[in-house]
């Protein structure tokens, strides 16, 4: 596993997603694979830097990934407010967009993004996101 910590502000959220395009890039993501990662972990860093901590500079965020055989699983740790994303209402995906109410589309971008999804918080002042980008697999002839 490698890891790296950026402080939590908006100016990090730029090398944030070339650290995990590297990995994503180790792991044999293509292109479109790849850049699914950069905007899942943009808008989870970005929900953290405005939900977890409250603001900017008020924290760290742990950036993980492990290559697996079939991918990349992608890590994000923070120390700030408990997230439950069972809390986070369904987004209205049916109105036109000029009426709907900004926001409230992070949890939606990132499941469709990627291929798992998980969230976890320890008790002790801890949230644990656990992404997956699984490779495409060739379609044989």
């Amino acid at each position: 596993m490698i890891t790296m910590a950026f402080p939590g502000r908006f100016s990090s959220l730029n090398a944030i997603r070339k650290f995990f395009a590297r990995a994503a890039e180790q792991a044999g993501l293509d292109q479109k694979s790849i850049a699914d990662v950069e905007l899942a972990v943009d808008e989870a860093a970005s929900n953290i830097i405005d939900h977890a901590y409250g603001g900017e500079g008020k924290g760290e965020i742990e950036c993980s990934y492990r290559v697996i055989p079939e991918g990349l699983e992608v890590i994000l740790r923070d120390h700030g407010k408990p997230f439950d994303p069972e809390a986070v209402a369904q987004p209205d995906l049916t109105s036109d967009v000029c009426c709907r109410e900004p926001g409230g589309l992070g949890l939606h971008f990132m499941k469709s993004l990627m291929d798992s999804v998980e969230f976890s918080f320890n008790g002790y002042g801890g949230n644990l996101l656990t992404m997956t980008k699984l490779q495409k697999k060739a379609v044989k002839p």
